[in-house]
């Protein structure tokens, strides 16, 4: 018998003994099937398997996010409670150390994807066998509302069983901590290093499946009144007072997701009546069936809204992803004539000079103080308006974990549209919350007889134009993300856009400001910005670029939009014969 033959049979072994320890008889049969289609020869089910048990699906900042099916490199029944029963294991050694004699608190949220509920009611028989207060939300609900519940509920640590805006097949399992195991910055905020290792440490330190604890009952589901709860939260974020303002068609889409009735009641109780729900899309499916991946940010994921608000004449349209963390905007472009999806940094700058103007609006003789926060490869337009108004700004690395522990935090966000509208209520991007006040610069704009572009042009004239746009290069090898930024570090670009390089920053070095991440930073002459890094969540190398065009008055807009995005595909050449493309 050779190495191969070997291995192969093993894998076999592995397989049969998974499955008859699988509580799931959906993936059990399913592995079942699957090994005795690759002993029969199927070349496509052997490398299904391999694939399936091709090493134990990784614990990180991310939490778990990978397909479902059998085999410990895909998202089960099996992993999530050895996950659980690691969670548990680490929420209980922390609350020891920092609240002697404090009985643990989590809260367990989910959403409609396959196996979420399922996944989440055994991590809440897992947590309270393990002596932890256990709440379990009552439903299939937002994201944004499970990071609501871990602060208001003042729990040590929360899951939410999602994979966001991830394809249909996969599912996932996202963690949050709370009181005693952060410092109140992050009080409700998703884990970062070191708190994924020490997390992963105890899962690998589960015993035998057969070893975990589920309990039949004794936590506590929820009333649906933590919802009613969540809504009014977000609702009365409006500022009532200064920006009244409520005549304003919109459009909204869920995206097959669970966002949709929260996000139609937190509007409606804002105020906003005209809210239109695209039919097709507008309750929970996992399959997804009218987008073929669903998230805003991809191309034709909009088209339904987009019809429906040409359609009924609406003034904009707001779509979140299905677990409603995060939000888009569109509108009718006047330039154009056309509607279009507006750049999470466009608006990422309208909502942060949409806070500032509240907290002038309702600070009356009060000196103001707060911090505005984005992550590095975001715009630095938010910079320039904080800084205009006198408050401190930050950056981050990518990822809200980072934006959402900047102390004394007033409004956060990242360009893959994130916003953090209220901290003090949810520590995390919110897409509902974020809707609340869109919706009301928007009114606002029309009733001044303005559009959205129109807030955004007047931001431009103060601070200049900035313009940002996106390469993304997928790999179906990830040595090949090294070999792009090896390429680099060995022969640094000189210019880009025919702008010479003046800064060129290694991110993996670190800095007083920023911990060390994979990453490159190139800052030119004429103040273009070039950021090269690999995606921390798919096979990606992803470049951010943005250009600054100065501009004076409204009549040069037209031209300074028009050499911006001369200077963006100058510089977009220059990043693609960097990268030997």
């Amino acid at each position: 018998m050779t190495s191969s033959d070997a291995a192969f049979e093993q894998l076999l072994t592995d397989a049969r003994q998974w499955a008859s320890q699988d509580p799931d008889p959906a993936t059990s049969a399913a592995l079942i099937e699957l090994a005795g289609l690759a002993s029969g020869g199927d070349a496509g089910a052997a490398q299904e398997l391999g694939d399936s048990f091709n090493g134990t699906l990784q614990f990180g900042t991310a939490g778990l996010r990978a397909a479902l099916g059998p085999g410990p490199n895909r998202m089960n029944r099996v992993v999530v409670r050895r996950a659980a029963a690691g969670l548990a294991a680490f929420l209980a050694e922390s609350v020891a150390a920092t609240a002697p004699g404090t009985r643990p608190r989590a809260v367990v949220g989910f959403d409609a994807r396959y196996n979420s509920d399922i996944f989440a009611q055994e991590t809440a028989a897992i947590f309270t066998a393990a002596g932890i207060e256990t709440f379990l939300m009552p439903a299939a609900l937002p994201t944004p509302l499970l990071a609501y519940a871990v602060r208001s509920l003042d729990c040590d640590g929360g899951v939410m069983v999602t994979a966001s805006h991830n394809p249909p097949q996969d599912n996932g399992y996202k963690v949050y901590l709370g009181r005693h195991a952060v410092s109140e910055s992050g009080r409700g905020s998703q884990i970062v290093a070191p708190y994924d290792a020490e997390i992963a440490a105890k899962i690998e330190g589960v015993g035998a499946l057969d070893s975990i604890e589920l309990a039949e009952n004794g936590w506590t589901v929820l009333p649906t009144s933590v919802a009613a709860e969540y809504e009014a939260a977000m609702a009365g974020l409006v500022d009532r007072e200064h920006f009244p303002a409520r005549d304003l068609k919109i459009v909204l889409t869920p995206m097959h997701g669970v966002g949709g009735e929260t996000a139609v009641s937190v509007l409606n109780a804002a105020g906003f009546a005209d809210v239109t729900l695209v039919a097709e899309q507008a309750e929970p499916d996992p399959d997804f069936p009218t987008v073929a991946f669903p998230n805003p940010e991809e191309p034709g994921a909009l088209d339904l809204a987009l019809a429906a608000a040409a359609d009924s004449d609406a003034d904009i349209v707001l779509a979140n992803d299905p677990d409603a963390d995060r939000a888009a905007v569109a509108a009718l472009d006047p330039a154009t004539g056309s509607w279009r999806m507006l750049r999470g940094d466009e608006v990422g700058a309208l909502l942060g000079a949409h806070v500032v103007a509240r907290m002038a609006a309702g600070a009356g003789d009060e000196p103001q103080t707060g911090v505005f926060a984005n992550s590095i490869v975001s715009s630095r337009l938010l910079s320039r308006i904080a800084a205009a108004a006198g408050y401190a700004h930050e950056e981050t690395l990518t990822g809200f974990k980072w934006i959402s522990r900047v102390p004394g935090l007033t409004y956060g966000y990242e360009e893959a549209l994130g916003y953090c509208v209220a901290p003090d209520l949810v520590r995390d991007k919110d897409g509902i919350s974020a809707a609340v006040l869109i919706a009301e610069l928007a009114a606002t704009a029309k009733a001044e007889g303005k559009t959205i572009f129109d807030t955004l042009d007047d931001l431009y004239l103060v601070h200049g134009l900035h313009a940002s746009d996106q390469l993304s290069i997928r790999v179906a090898d990830l040595g090949l993300l090294d070999a792009m930024m090896n390429r680099l570090r060995v022969n640094p670009p000189e210019a880009f856009g025919g702008s010479a390089v003046e800064v060129s920053t290694d991110l993996a070095e670190g800095s007083e400001a920023l911990p060390p991440t994979d990453g490159l930073l190139y800052l030119t002459r004429d103040q273009s910005r070039v950021i090269i890094r690999p995606s921390g969540t798919e096979p990606k190398l992803k470049c951010y670029l943005e250009v600054i065009q100065a501009v004076e008055t409204a009549a040069e807009l037209p031209a300074a939009r028009q050499a911006a995005r001369t200077s963006l595909d100058d510089v977009l050449r220059d990043v693609r014969e960097a990268l030997g493309l």
